[in-house]
């Protein structure tokens, strides 16, 4: 058959770039976007199969060098180095000296950011190194929720005032702040206080990837920062009614839970 008889099914199918459109809804779009067709932004060359191909290739040793095969705790993805090409990156707390606590971009980073910021604002001042997020995965006891740490789901505030196994490192009006928070939060993250090994240094992700209540709260947090006298910093009275209420009605599910 020659070209001009042959379906246009027929003659991408033999060019591979049929084939290679089925490998492009597998990768990101970043490695896609590394093909030589995608070199100059203007171009509007479609990348051939084997480019395709080839994107998908770099994608599958980026995924093995970054990934372990294996989940945390609460459910989501362990990786094996930040700042890599993977989910978890250094990342800023604004308004602390904190440049670079290592989480899980996107919604998580949202989250676990404005827990950083009001333990900042209002339980205690943060200085630099005070929180850690990330820890490789031989760094952390497996099957124990500091294992959220290995998936950029968790931080640990101030781990030296707070030894993990040591109960009461928080005053009463502190615990008041924490207990708001996690209140603020509709449950999203979870204090190590409540857990049955107790950890009062971690916060860490309470929903599994794909929950709808995680994305919510994060926009909500979204929103809060681009409105004055909103999210961290703005006044809060933690000892108002509805939010003691709101806050006591998660620690008893919470700590149910442990």
């Amino acid at each position: 058959m020659t070209t001009s008889g042959m379906s246009r099914r027929a003659l991408l199918t033999r060019t591979g770039v049929l084939a290679g459109a089925a490998v492009l809804t597998a990768i990101p779009g970043s490695f896609v976007l590394a093909t030589p067709a995608y070199a100059d932004s203007s171009s509007s060359k479609t990348p051939t199969g084997e480019e395709i191909r080839n994107a998908f290739r770099r994608y599958e040793q980026n995924h093995a060098r970054v990934h372990a095969g294996t989940n945390s705790t609460n459910g989501w993805e362990v990786e094996k180095t930040t700042d890599g090409g993977g989910s978890i990156s250094s990342r800023p707390v604004p308004g602390t000296p904190l440049t670079g606590v290592t989480v899980r971009i996107g919604d998580v980073e949202t989250v676990l950011v404005h827990v950083v910021r009001r333990f900042h604002y209002e339980i205690s001042e943060l200085l630099k190194g005070d929180v850690i997020g990330w820890r490789a995965p031989g760094q952390v006891r497996k099957g124990l929720p500091e294992s959220n740490l290995t998936s950029g789901t968790a931080v640990q505030i101030r781990p030296g005032f707070y030894p993990s196994g040591t109960k009461g490192g928080y005053f009463d009006p502190q615990l008041v702040v924490v207990r708001d928070i996690l209140a603020e939060l509709n449950g999203v993250v979870r204090w190590g206080g409540d857990d049955r090994r107790v950890d009062e240094a971690l916060f860490y992700i309470n929903v599994e990837p794909g929950d709808s209540k995680l994305a919510g709260v994060a926009e909500r947090i979204r929103t809060w920062n681009t409105m004055s006298g909103k999210g961290a910093g703005a006044p809060v009275d933690v000892l108002a009614a509805d939010r003691l209420k709101a806050a006591r009605s998660l620690e008893r599910r919470q700590r149910t839970a442990a």
